[in-house]
């Protein structure tokens, strides 16, 4: 995750973590990212159900529960296990968590443990007495996905009217005390409504957004060819830096981070050198050095509906235990798990750009998934970093 507003336009210094020792048990949501314990922000794919059939879904979601899903005595054990191990935050995601009938129980469960609880969703079944609900519990923020304007994001969810109800979701959950976010995953089906993305957040008063890079797993296997090109990234890339700076120049500043392409770090800082803003850059430069690059196997895991662990919710064909054999700390921590052991200390076997890349410190070597879909190797370039030879061959 990469902060574009906090980088950017200069809103977090290197200073803020440090004040909480950067321990991800007191530091704020907002700079959990610079955390230097890594306890993993854990993504709970909770249920297979979904109400939609996306075509880029990770998890390929279907209409009913998967047979295997936890029982609730596992689920409920689940999220006491997290709690006492000290995960600083359960993020219920699915399929759609708002289909799983324990989903209230289980938020009410974690923030009393002391996790904070997240949501994301596709907004299709929060209401009025819903989002009173899950604020009353104590959710902490919703993130709603949103893949476009009405006819980019209606064919995405293959549901016409999907937008206008979305909307209308955030707006309540907004008026019921929630902290709303939107999840936009880039393609080139609906890179040209960023602008008019940018413009609804402001009418709508939508403070946080996280602009997702596409990762073709699940039934995004399928959306490739609608990977951007190297320079369609850059430019997308830039867009959001200039909307991110107008809002803040405005008064009107709102939280922009961008996932799955830690190489956006790196090009933060190669702009803000090439603005002559050599001061905020080194600033910058130590951020990305807190943040460490891709968190999948450290900072960030996934639990699957059955009770598997994932370094991450993309790499779902990575199987690295199950919570209904062993305790999650214990699979996640396990020595003699080669395999894992060596993601959490990527930069020495990444191969190729990557192994000689300037800022392999700051990028961690990208998202790892992504590179044994494009190469077969899970040690070979990810085919999404769109920095140059002479960018990542210049001296710090």
């Amino acid at each position: 995750m990469i902060g574009i507003s906090k980088l950017y336009c200069g809103t977090v210094e290197a200073s803020d973590p440090l004040r909480y020792g950067r321990m991800s048990n007191k530091l704020p949501s907002h700079l959990l990212q610079f955390s230097k314990d890594k306890k993993p922000v854990v993504v709970w794919n909770m249920t297979r159900a979904c109400n939609l059939t996306c075509m880029h879904c990770y998890a390929n979601a279907t209409a009913k529960p998967a047979e295997d899903e936890l029982s609730p005595e596992q689920a409920f054990a689940l999220v006491d296990h997290l709690a006492e191990y000290g995960a600083p935050v359960v993020l219920f995601s699915g399929g759609e968590p708002m289909m799983h009938p324990l989903l209230f129980d289980l938020i009410e469960r974690t923030v009393s443990r002391g996790p904070r609880a997240v949501l994301s969703s596709n907004g299709l079944l929060i209401d009025q007495a819903s989002a009173e609900r899950l604020k009353g519990l104590g959710l902490s923020y919703i993130g709603v996905s949103l893949d476009g304007l009405a006819e980019a994001h209606d064919e995405f969810r293959r549901m016409p009217g999907a937008f206008e109800k979305t909307v209308k979701a955030m707006a309540v959950a907004r008026e019921a005390g929630l902290k709303v976010g939107l999840r936009f995953t880039l393609s080139r089906r609906n890179v040209a409504d960023l602008p008019g993305i940018f413009d609804l957040m402001e009418r709508e008063g939508i403070p946080r957004v996280c602009f997702y890079h596409l990762v073709s797993s699940g039934r995004g296997t399928g959306l490739s060819a609608d990977t951007l090109s190297h320079e369609e990234t850059r430019r997308a890339v830039d867009l959001i830096i200039d909307r991110t700076s107008d809002l803040h120049s405005r008064g009107k500043p709102m939280e922009v981070l961008t996932v799955d392409n830690h190489a956006d770090g790196p090009y933060v800082y190669l702009r803000l050198l090439k603005e002559g803003r050599t001061d905020l850059a080194a600033g910058v430069l130590e951020l990305l050095k807190l943040n460490g690059g891709n968190s999948s196997g450290r900072g960030i895991a996934a639990v699957s509906w059955n009770g598997d662990v994932h370094p991450d919710q993309f790499w779902r064909n990575v199987v690295l235990g199950s919570v209904k054999a062993r305790p999650f700390a214990e699979i996640w921590h396990d020595q003699e798990n080669e395999f894992l052991m060596a993601l959490k200390n990527k930069k020495d076997h990444v191969t190729g750009r990557c192994r000689a890349c300037t800022f392999l410190e700051v990028c961690g070597g990208n998202l790892r998934a992504r590179a044994e879909a494009a190469t077969g190797e899970v040690w070979g370039e990810d085919p999404a970093c769109y920095l140059t030879d002479d960018e990542i061959s210049i001296k710090l």
